[in-house]
């Protein structure tokens, strides 16, 4: 497979994961890192850290994609900035221990772990299920505790955490789109403190291949940025023409497939 084939298959998943992100509402790290895997394998990109520089790779993108995330949410006046402060200590702790153990996994380990995690989100999306609200928010430690564990496992998968932030927001009675607005906002303290801590972790490692920074992989991430910040505005104009029940239910099949080929892989 040809340099311009490779960058084409980046443009293509970011333009993928951007629509998939405005017309479903998921984050694109579900896809992205599996998809990275499967293009690398079929190039020949070979390297023991294949799925660390995924998921680096990943967060990094989501960087990018966020702030226009957070910007249509601010907008609309659905973020919490008060429950954004309170999480973003823990989540940045958080970020740093989960690259931490990820460095240090085996890769067969960290392809089940992603491929169990994206089986249960697929599960969770298409039965919609949700914690009923119960509490209120708890304090500070409550809430820098809750922000260390969605950073942690968000930095190992590779995710913008929305899968879990959401679902805690809203057992803590914040009603569902003012839930939404705040976890798409955490997604970049998730974001920059994973991407900062896999580019630091990797830093000048051996067995990383040429145009990597640490765990990021430099020619991923720009073809994956680009196209997914073009895409997302047409997804998010989509959401509104096509029939999101049947397109939920066809792309939750699709993540349980991805899931399922993880294990497998």
């Amino acid at each position: 497979m040809g340099v311009y084939e490779i960058l084409a298959l980046y443009c293509l998943l970011g333009a993928f994961a951007g629509t998939a992100a405005g017309l479903l509402g998921v984050g694109g790290g579900l896809i992205i890192v599996p998809s990275l895997i499967a293009i690398w394998q079929s190039a020949g990109l070979e390297t023991p850290y294949q799925m660390q520089l995924a998921i680096g790779t990943s967060l990094a993108t989501i960087v990018i994609t966020s702030l226009s995330s957070i910007r249509a949410h601010h907008r609309h006046g659905s973020v919490q900035w008060d429950v954004f402060w309170r999480l973003t200590p823990g989540i940045l702790l958080g970020t740093w221990l989960g690259a931490l153990l990820a460095t240090q996994l085996v890769g067969g380990i960290l392809k089940n772990i992603f491929g169990i995690f994206e089986i249960l989100v697929a599960i969770q999306m298409a039965f919609a299920v949700r914690p009923a609200p119960h509490r209120i928010l708890p304090g500070v430690v409550g809430m820098s505790a809750v922000g260390t564990v969605i950073g942690s496992v968000s930095s190992i998968i590779g995710i913008g955490g929305g899968t879990m932030t959401v679902p805690f927001l809203t057992w803590c009675n914040v009603i569902i789109h003012r839930a939404v607005g705040t976890s798409a906002a955490c997604g970049l303290p998730i974001a920059i403190g994973g991407a900062i801590s896999y580019f630091v972790l990797g830093w000048d490692h051996p067995d990383l291949p040429e145009w990597s920074a640490g765990f990021v992989y430099g020619p991923a991430l720009a073809g994956i940025a680009v196209t997914s910040i073009v895409f997302a505005p047409l997804g998010a104009m989509l959401a509104h023409r096509l029939p999101r029940l049947i397109l939920k239910r066809v792309f939750y099949g699709f993540l349980a497939l991805l899931g399922i080929w993880m294990l497998s892989a």
